[in-house]
């Protein structure tokens, strides 16, 4: 199993460059989405919670490839986006027909949950802009060879938007492949995309064509079975009773069946209530197995996006040098701490991140 080549960041423009549809996400609050008379506004979507993450937690430099409605509703999802910091010159601006019959931005209603009230999301995205992207419509070459992108990321929700985005995501690839650029890929299995064009079978055939070019493949238990077809046998009911082996032999065979992996992450966690989950991860890389440390009875405040800060603290640990011990290690802390405040993206500074995995506890400070 090789290990990660990257670039160093004097030679790139971007550390990492995020391919994906970002949505307005409007949230409900501690109400029902059906109820409710209130709605509080975010942006969010699986790939750009990433990007996001790493340029306002970790300070690196993103940018983002995606289309975007040319209306109101699209310049309001930009001022989110350019508060958040995360370079927009690759987005393509769709013109609006007036009504949405042709184009329009995709909406994602989610409420938090709580206690034995798991949480719910409700998507509005069909015929949105970035679900329409076609091969031809990036410039990937000036991305990758001309700018430079130490880092690519992308994901199972953009690939399942619609019959075109999964070609979208392999040219993406395979021009980042060329140039020596990272390709990191969240599984991030979700039935109700699929649920239309094929279901489990159809996320399979699609995502199995994906992973061959893919250097770091990331998903939870689910991901990895519903969207590869790799089971995890032997896993207990309870995060203290759960069996890792059964988790890295899942890997292993992952790893057997597409050997271009050159890092296996996976995010463990048992949900014993919408507000108390069981909380850790395992990386593995470079022949070892690295687990982080595990947080039982972790306080959630709104899942959404706890996988999503992840994934970029991972990311974050193999850009800046770090041993993969530390890596998964960032992933799992910074990820812990998106799940205390509301949204998708992560409003957690790379210090109270750092603090998290020192062993650091939730005192006040002055």
């Amino acid at each position: 199993m090789a290990k990660l080549t990257i670039k160093e960041a004097s030679s790139c423009m971007w550390d990492c460059v995020s391919l994906g549809e970002i949505m307005l996400r409007l949230d409900p609050g501690d109400e029902r989405i059906r109820t409710t008379r209130t709605f509080r506004v975010w942006e969010g979507g699986g790939e750009y919670n990433v990007a996001r993450g790493l340029r306002r937690c970790f300070g690196l430099r993103t940018a983002v490839v995606t289309a975007i409605p040319d209306n109101d509703i699209g310049h309001l999802l930009e001022d989110f986006i350019l508060q958040g910091g995360v370079d927009m010159r690759h987005v393509k601006w769709v013109p609006f027909d007036g009504l949405g019959r042709k184009v329009r931005l995709g909406l994602n209603f989610t409420e938090r949950g709580f206690g034995v009230r798991g949480a719910k999301g409700c998507s509005d995205r069909g015929h949105s802009a970035a679900s329409q992207m076609k091969v031809g419509d990036i410039n990937w070459k000036k991305i990758f060879a001309e700018e430079g992108a130490r880092w690519f990321h992308c994901g199972g929700i953009f690939a399942a938007l619609s019959a075109t985005t999964a070609d979208v995501a392999k040219e993406a690839m395979q021009a980042a492949k060329a140039a020596g650029t990272i390709i990191s890929y969240d599984l991030n299995f979700r039935p109700s995309l699929w649920q239309d064009i094929g279901g489990m079978d159809r996320a399979r055939q699609v995502n199995r064509e994906i992973a061959p070019l893919v250097d770091v493949m990331i998903g939870n238990e689910e991901d990895f079975t519903a969207a590869l077809g790799f089971e995890v046998k032997g896993v207990g009911e309870s995060f203290s009773k759960l069996d890792v082996t059964a988790f890295k032999a899942m890997i292993q065979e992952a790893i057997a069946a597409y050997p271009n992996f050159k890092a296996v992450a996976t995010t463990l966690r048992n949900a014993k209530t919408a507000t108390i989950n069981d909380w850790g991860a395992v990386l593995y890389y470079d022949g070892q197995f690295y687990q982080a440390i595990e947080r039982p009875n972790l306080e959630i405040y709104d899942r959404v996006g706890g996988g999503d800060s992840f994934a970029s603290g991972l990311v974050y640990g193999f850009l800046a040098g770090k041993t993969p011990e530390q890596a998964v290690n960032y992933g799992a802390a910074h990820g812990a701490l998106a799940m205390t405040t509301p949204g998708d993206t992560s409003m957690a500074t790379k210090d109270e991140v750092e603090k998290l995995m020192k062993g650091g506890g939730a005192r006040v400070v002055r």
